[in-house]
């Protein structure tokens, strides 16, 4: 159990009575993760509520991870109903709401079920431990001759059965077992099947809440103009054509442009379009994205801060008796969620109140308190559903702009984004390029390995004190952890600024890293006169997990049978910060006038204890599909200033008939779960570079995939 995890019998607080039934409560200490800054940091722990057994058999589960598709409100319940030994028909979910005794709520990382695996677990095994003794008490028994069985405490000798809502008011009078007993494996009832999703028939019969759902009393609807040159200020705005329109309330400025208020929302589209607005368009007017590919390559020039320095890389480089040089290019990237930004806030005098579907509901009362210079505690914030997130919602910019907007309409005020708003004025993935070296001996050995990432900084964006002589550590994920085992490795980081607003995207700097790694990789195969699987088999003789999935991988995809004319298979590993290991096949042809075809993508997937198989590979499907758009047709381009890119016509994503056959092959596994939401992504795109020069002779160094 690590520190993230682990729950002392001081984290213990209370179990009681509530309206009748049993409440558990585990305080979970603050752990900064991946995302330090979106922590309650240095506010104490309350008791967290994670479960309610009422009186009527009914048990409630808290969740207090943000639901953007990826499964947590059904996955975390999975766990704690399987120790608490609950019916899961009597299974209810919750959404909570942000508050500091929760700890931390962000959504990122995937990590949202291995940092409760633990302590959901133990959650659930004091609960039933709690309600077989009362059981026992009730019958004059041994708890020993007790047992818990799908929401019912049985006698074993007698065969006598009570509920557990018959028996929740008298558990919650017993003390907390401070070592409760857990499960093993091959006790699990619930983990380890395909549960179906529990937020599924609110999903089909439109009764779920999202953040674009949200009605209060008295809500206006606002959207925002704002510069359309990156990092451009507002110099002035005439209101008047906007508020002739009808509909239109009022127009107002506010931090990040001007807000046309309205009585719905296309009144307020209305209003924008024609309202005259003036700008200080600043020093970005002047940037490209030619200019931003030269000075990544200039940079590239001189050597970078360093992440990995094993053995003697440039000696190994001098005597290597062939020696392979390439370079990549990886764009922009937007988020593209298909719900856009947006959030209600209602500002009063001396509080706040937010609906917001965001992943990061700590770090947006933060934001919102400070700009409107109010006591944390009086910002209350409800997380809806999230219509996709990606890592998009880890901002709260949105949210601080709808708090900004009601506190100038003085009233409740529904802020929402159009597509061309949330392209054009979203944060983007970084662009990178990577100049990579190898080197291999007489017989075709692989002796040496540098590679030079040049990226803008995420971190050094929101942070730039957390940068210390130009490193970024997230910047080099997936590069300077490379699983392959070089006798002599070199990684160095070289950091590009540009105004250009980057963060977080799914998988990160993954997604980059990992195309140059396996393409590069393939390559060297190729110089070395060697199959691309047997290659890296050799350089994983030491990382039996990798072997094992690369093998599995391999073998599903049918590596070195015959395909039709004109395909060709590709494959590529990654080692994720989750601890997930997925490597993918890809089956690829090229048509004229048809452009490139996947048709089939093979996954094997180490990723631990699979809680529910279906979601992860549901997971790894949503990683590939996403992946794929990308690397086929993604890419957010500047001219003078500006993102070019406006809507899905021009920065499109794969379409259902493009959709390849998707096979996922899980690594049976009882070790603890590891994060499944992005590493399905970093792997397709050199998956489908590699199948590309295995079907037509021509390597891919540049993304998007051009054929």
């Amino acid at each position: 159990m690590t520190a993230a995890t682990e729950v002392s019998r001081r984290d213990f607080l209370k179990a009681g009575v509530v309206a009748g039934g049993l409440v558990l409560a585990v305080r979970l200490p603050i752990t900064p993760r991946m995302f330090p800054e979106f922590t309650h940091a240095g506010t104490p722990l309350a008791p967290n509520v994670f479960v309610q057994v009422g009186s009527d058999g009914v048990v409630t589960i808290w969740v207090s991870r943000s639901e953007m598709g990826q499964g947590v409100r059904t996955a975390l319940p999975m766990i704690l109903a399987d120790e608490l030994e609950a019916d899961w028909s009597t299974i209810r979910i919750e959404q909570a709401d942000s508050d500091p005794k929760y700890g931390d709520q962000g959504t990122g990382g995937s990590d949202s079920v291995s940092s409760m695996w633990a302590p959901l677990r133990k959650a659930g095994a004091q609960a039933r431990e709690m309600l077989v003794a009362a059981g026992a008490r009730r019958w004059g028994v041994a708890p020993e001759s007790c047992r818990a069985e799908k929401g019912t405490v049985i006698h074993v000798p007698t065969g006598r059965q009570l509920n557990y809502g018959a028996l929740a008011s008298e558990a919650a009078a017993l003390p907390v077992p401070e070592n409760p007993r857990l499960k093993g494996p091959t006790e699990f009832r619930l983990i380890g099947t395909s549960a179906p999703r529990l937020d599924t028939p609110s999903k089909v019969d439109g009764s779920a809440g999202y953040g674009l759902d949200v009605r209060v009393a008295g809500m206006l609807y606002a959207t925002l103009a704002r510069c359309p040159v990156i990092g451009g200020t507002m110099q002035g705005y005439d209101p008047a054509a906007a508020k002739a329109i009808p509909g239109v309330r009022d127009v107002v400025p506010v931090s990040n442009g001007v807000a046309v208020i309205a009585e719905n929302t296309w009144a307020a589209i209305q209003g924008r379009r024609v309202l005259e607005c003036r700008w200080d368009e600043g020093p970005a007017s002047r940037l490209d994205s030619e200019t931003i590919s030269r000075m990544m390559r200039d940079r590239a020039r001189l050597a970078g801060a360093l992440a990995r320095n094993d053995g003697d890389p440039r000696a190994a480089l001098r005597r290597a008796a062939r020696v392979v040089e390439a370079e990549y290019e990886v764009p922009f990237l937007a988020h593209a969620p298909m719900e856009p930004m947006n959030c209600v806030a209602d500002v009063r005098v001396d509080r706040c109140e937010i609906w917001a579907p965001t992943q990061v509901p700590g770090s947006a009362v933060m934001e919102v308190a400070a700009r409107l210079k109010l006591a944390p505690e009086k910002v209350t914030l409800h997380v809806t559903l999230l219509g996709g997130g990606f890592g998009r919602r880890l901002l709260s910019d949105y949210v601080v702009e709808a708090a900004e907007v009601s506190r100038a309409a003085n009233a409740p005020v529904k802020l929402a984004w159009s597509r061309e708003d949330d392209i054009q004025h979203g944060w983007f993935r970084p662009v990178s390029f990577h100049r990579l070296s190898g080197g291999l001996d007489a017989k075709g050995r692989p002796l040496v390995w540098t590679h030079r990432i040049v990226a803008p900084s995420i971190v050094g964006q929101r942070r730039p004190q957390a940068i210390r002589n130009g490193f970024d550590s997230q910047a080099v994920e997936g590069a300077a952890n490379i699983p392959y085992g070089f006798p002599n490795l070199l990684v160095d980081y070289c950091l590009l600024s540009t105004p250009v607003p980057v963060s977080w995207w799914r998988s990160v700097y993954t997604s980059q890293n990992v195309f140059a790694n396996e393409c590069f990789m393939d390559e060297l195969a190729h110089a070395a006169g060697k199959d691309p699987v047997a290659f890296r088999r050799e350089l994983l003789s030491d990382a039996p997990r990798e072997r094992a999935v690369l093998d599995l991988a391999a073998a599903k995809a049918g590596w070195g049978s015959p395909l039709p004319r004109g395909r060709g298979r590709g494959i590529a590993l990654h080692h994720f910060w989750s601890d997930a290991i997925v490597a993918e096949v890809a089956e690829v042809s090229v048509k004229p006038g048809e452009g490139v075809r996947v048709h089939r993508v093979v996954c094997a997937v180490d990723c631990g204890t699979a809680v529910n198989p279906d979601g992860v590979a549901a997971q790894i499907e949503s990683g590939v599909v996403y992946g794929l758009s990308a690397a086929l047709k993604g890419a957010i381009t500047i001219k003078a200033g500006r993102v070019e890119q406006s809507n899905f016509h021009d920065y499109p994503v794969l379409r259902i008939g493009e959709m390849p056959v998707i096979e996922t092959y899980l690594v049976p596994s009882t070790e603890a779960p590891m994060g499944v939401g992005e590493p399905g992504t970093p792997p397709i795109a050199p998956a489908v570079a590699n199948a590309l020069f295995a079907a037509t002779g021509t390597r891919v160094r540049k993304l998007p995939i051009r054929a």
